[in-house]
């Protein structure tokens, strides 16, 4: 086992934060436009997703217990957020090879990007020192955030969104 390796586990099991400062997009903001690449090398941008609610949402790392939770719950409800229009976007620090192999072991239906330089990450305030934090932002079709999620349910995110998502405007 590396150094790197024993220094993570040592902070995790410590209780050490492993996420550097950064600050939050706020409600109200605009989104930030973006283009990264998914596990089949197609590049994705925020932009062209306009008329559409957007999840897009920041996760430490694939294949780890609580990432999988979440995915899975965003998989399980896939059907249910398509209908009322939500497209699902999910950002980490893992690359394309590795999302792939994610995507395949549990049947995700949306993608996975890859943010390997830390950059957008870093614009809407997920970048960590070892891996993004866990923030989810739900976009209006206009390019607004409405609503950061800082506090996920990785069980349960999908309801979360939902519950929000239902008591907009409309």
């Amino acid at each position: 086992m590396s150094n790197f390796n024993i220094l993570l586990i040592a902070m995790l099991f410590l209780g050490i934060p492993y996420a550097s400062a950064g600050t939050l997009l706020q409600s109200g903001d605009k989104a930030p436009d973006f283009t990264l690449k998914d596990s089949e090398g197609k590049s994705y941008t925020l932009t062209q997703y306009r008329d559409n609610y957007i999840v897009l949402y920041f996760y430490p790392k694939n294949d780890t217990p609580g990432c999988t939770q979440e995915a899975c719950n965003f998989r399980d409800n896939f059907s249910e957020l398509k209908e009322k229009g939500i497209i699902i976007l999910g950002v980490s620090y893992d690359d394309a090879s590795s999302h792939k192999a994610f995507r395949e072991k549990y049947n995700l239906p949306f993608p996975l990007l890859s943010d390997t330089d830390k950059s957008v990450s870093e614009t809407y305030g997920a970048k960590g020192l070892f891996m993004p934090k866990r923030i989810t932002y739900l976009i209006s079709p206009e390019g607004l955030i409405l609503h950061v999620f800082d506090n996920v349910d990785t069980q349960n995110h999908s309801q979360q969104i939902l519950d929000v998502f239902n008591q907009l405007p409309k």
